[in-house]
């Protein structure tokens, strides 16, 4: 049990402090009963401890009240660091309800300083006014740089504290979708509450894994190029060219080949040209350029 000086109160509102052996207790443990606190253990010769200090206070102050920060210098607070056996500096520590409940020691980039922020704050309950959002907010940017697994945790805590979040079943999806498990990216979405199992992030991830499916199966692009320049009116070509090609990452030219071949036989193979076009735009951002001027070229061809 610590045992750490007597209680004062906050000094200031800045929701970061300095916070000595003498008002640990208070700033801290007795603070982290109805805000999460973050303690970032620093000392002034400490080269990685610059770095990481700014950008956890950056964090903290984005977060408007839903986390606090507590800087503690070991140098002057050396009993303290003790106690929690800090052994190397920057160590940083999320206390809630008067108990660590995460941490990391080392310098991190600010996206993962801003993940980890969010993080803390969506296992504390967020705050209601947005602290889960910008806990998905951070998930996303984690999921995009390739932080899966922090990505992964950020999501689950805001699912946990938000049992019907849409956004939070659909990027735990996601990240399975990126390790390549795509079983387990169904069986999350399958696992999601009936209330939300029809909502359009849910539903684009279904197509993300159908779209994942047919790559693992897509030809040689190279082959099926030359195919559709020796026969324009290979449709199977110009079709299976556009799984190869989406499935390299170039959307805009799968998308091409597949208003190319509506344009040319909008009924061959039951409209699977319109069908695969629907299944690419349904997977992509609602503002994307690409869904965008694929749509309004598609629909000029229908309404032609």
């Amino acid at each position: 049990m610590l045992e750490l000086g007597k209680t004062n109160g906050p000094a200031a509102d800045d929701p970061v402090r300095d916070v000595t052996e003498a008002n640990f207790m208070a700033e801290v443990v007795d603070a982290s009963m109805k805000v999460p606190v973050i303690v970032d253990f620093w000392a002034p010769w400490c080269g990685p401890c610059k770095t990481l200090g700014p950008a956890l206070e950056a964090a903290v102050r984005k977060a408007r009240g839903a986390v606090r920060m507590a800087k503690v210098d070991v140098d002057q607070n050396q009993m303290i660091a003790g106690q929690l056996r800090v052994q190397s500096i920057p160590t940083v520590y999320a206390f809630w309800q008067g108990q660590p409940i995460d941490g990391f020691q080392g310098a991190l980039p600010p996206s993962e300083v801003e993940a980890f922020v969010a993080r803390v704050v969506a296992a504390a309950g967020g705050d209601a006014s947005g602290g889960l959002d910008e806990a998905l907010d951070a998930a996303d940017e984690m999921l995009e740089a390739g932080a899966l697994s922090d990505a992964m945790q950020t999501y689950a805590a805001v699912v946990q504290e938000d049992p019907e979040n849409v956004r939070g079943y659909a990027g735990m999806a996601r990240v399975q979708v990126a390790l390549g498990d795509l079983d387990q990216a169904e069986a999350v979405l399958n696992g999601a509450p009936a209330a939300i199992a029809d909502k359009a992030e849910i539903e684009a991830v279904h197509a993300q894994i159908a779209l994942a499916r047919q790559a693992r199966n897509a030809g040689p692009a190279d082959a099926l190029r030359a195919a559709v320049a020796a026969d324009p009116d290979n449709h199977q070509a110009r079709f299976d060219l556009a799984l190869a090609l989406h499935a390299a990452g170039d959307v805009q030219g799968a998308v091409d080949e597949l208003l190319e071949l509506f344009r040319r036989d909008r009924e061959w193979n039951d409209g699977a040209a319109r069908t695969q076009l629907f299944t690419i735009f349904d997977a992509l951002k609602p503002n994307d350029p690409v869904l965008l001027n694929g749509r309004r070229k598609l629909s000029s061809m229908i309404f032609a």
